[in-house]
């Protein structure tokens, strides 16, 4: 991982831990970077509390409940599936708080209005889901560093 992503994993670790919340990750394009990125640091069982990889879509509904028909909708790279993946994660876990990314890392898979580089994010708690689209440049490890990077910068804004 980079300094800056380590840097912003720490960061996450203190405003978590100084709120008392656990965190789940829901992980998609990332692979389980985002979850990587939280263990490398030390201490981080105090605030971490699971992720989940949910590569293909049927993981996604038999792990995080995402409904089948809402990806048939809207496509599995979506804000609706990104809210669904936050919630999913908060309903199978003991964390308060989740982060939920799913994209196009490339270099294959564009879609008409979806972009090689097309990532949705969601950050959840127990009252609230907030979403967010980006379309990222570079090539496969650039959109998913860049993706790791934004999704833990977002759970700094969204928890504070």
């Amino acid at each position: 991982m980079s300094t800056d992503i380590n840097e912003l994993a720490a960061q996450v670790g203190k405003a978590l831990q100084d709120k008392g919340l656990l965190l789940a990750t829901a992980e998609s394009c990332t692979g389980g970077g985002i979850s990587t990125a939280i263990t490398d640091i030390a201490g981080s069982t105090g605030w971490f509390d699971c992720g989940f990889v949910c590569y293909s879509n049927a993981s996604k509904t038999e792990m995080l409940e995402v409904p089948a028909a809402m990806m048939a909708q809207f496509g599995s790279v979506s804000e609706e599936v990104a809210a669904a993946m936050a919630q999913g994660a908060l309903g199978s876990s003991n964390a308060h708080v989740a982060i939920s990314v799913t994209g196009i890392a490339g270099p294959t898979g564009a879609v008409p209005g979806k972009p090689v580089g097309t990532v949705c994010f969601g950050w959840a708690n127990a009252d609230t889901v907030h979403t967010e689209r980006l379309v990222f440049s570079g090539d496969r490890q650039a959109v998913r560093a860049q993706t790791i990077e934004h999704s833990l910068k977002g759970l700094l804004r969204f928890i504070n």
